[in-house]
């Protein structure tokens, strides 16, 4: 049995016995059409029932079922008689997650997100009533015009195959590029959009953040792209370097060598004898975003200096100090 048949097994089988436990006596034929199995199928479920119960193992533990009368009487459930039901907190978390995702921008299918709402609220009953009120009342700000109209424009040329034209930010040399793109499609990676195109300036594939598109407009011409654009796999391929990344280069204390271990670097190298004096490995990291380096930087403390670019150095050192001002 697969994972998905075993998982799909174990719901049905939390669900059945609260009904049989209520509906005793039912008909075997009208048992299986209520789940929407065969008869065969319920009466193996019925077969793993007789085996379950709570710990010891002995017979007054285990699920009684009986079926051989042609209807099926069950007993000795009562751990799990009532159907399960969502805590409010789980309630609470799981609307406000879907009303989140209905604020998205460029989202399709809106309908059946809050059909999806409307059942949620429907079965976890009384839970549902609460958590639908605190949920109303938990606001979670996800708009942006610029991106949604970025979103909708994006998808008009990907939609009839026409070519758009971007003005870009490039927040590594904090510049703004225009450039002609051939979309090939929209994403959505760690709660941000992403438009993977053929840049007709850099002459290949790449991804652009839409929340950093500052304009986008369908040009009158055709957008398919070439047949060397490939797409890449945003799971493991996201931060592909790109000519546009800034190079980073960071001095790191022996207490901070795991650095390279967990983040895609460049180059490593022993530390130059003119390095500071802690220093053990020299790291050159490719970033088209800062932001995480910062974090990374701050986090690390006096285990790290940076070496290039000089500006960034200022940057870490005066966030540290605004830190260390709170303290205080």
């Amino acid at each position: 049995m697969t994972g998905n048949a075993s998982t799909e097994r174990l719901s049905r089988l939390l669900a059945m016995v609260p009904y049989l436990l209520t509906h005793q006596g039912i008909p075997v034929d009208e048992a299986a059409e209520h789940f929407g199995i065969t008869q065969d199928d319920l009466v193996h479920d019925l077969e793993l029932l007789f085996v379950c119960g709570t710990p010891g193992h002995l017979p007054d533990d285990l699920i009684d079922a009986r079926w051989e009368s042609g209807h099926v009487y069950l007993s000795n459930a009562d751990p799990i008689a009532r159907p399960a039901r969502l805590a409010v907190d789980e309630a609470v978390a799981l609307l406000v997650g879907l009303r989140t995702l209905a604020e998205v921008p460029g989202l399709h299918d809106r309908e059946a997100l809050e059909g999806a709402m409307a059942k949620l609220s429907e079965a976890t009953g009384e839970a549902g009533g609460a958590a639908s009120a605190v949920a109303r009342a938990v606001a979670v700000d996800v708009s942006d015009s610029s991106s949604a109209v970025v979103l909708e424009t994006a998808r008009l040329a990907l939609r009839e195959h026409r070519r758009l034209h971007l003005s870009y930010l490039v927040p590594s040399r904090d510049e703004r590029t225009e450039r002609d793109v051939d979309p090939m499609r929209l994403v959505s990676v760690e709660g941000r959009w992403y438009l993977e195109a053929w840049c007709h300036r850099a002459e290949g594939v790449r991804l652009f953040r839409v929340d950093r598109i500052e304009a986008a407009t369908v040009l009158d011409a055709d957008g398919t792209p070439p047949p060397q654009a490939e797409s890449r796999d945003v799971a493991t391929d996201l931060f592909r370097p790109s000519p546009d990344d800034l190079v980073v280069t960071v001095d790191l204390a022996p207490q901070a060598a795991w650095v390279v271990d967990y983040y895609p670097v460049d180059a490593v190298e022993d530390a130059p004898e003119d390095a500071w004096e802690e220093a053990s490995l020299r790291v050159r990291m490719r970033t088209a975003d800062t932001s995480w380096v910062h974090r990374l930087l701050l986090r690390l403390g006096a285990g790290a200096r940076v070496v290039d670019p000089p500006e960034l150095a200022v940057q870490v050192r005066d966030a540290a100090l605004k830190a260390l001002a709170r303290y205080a």
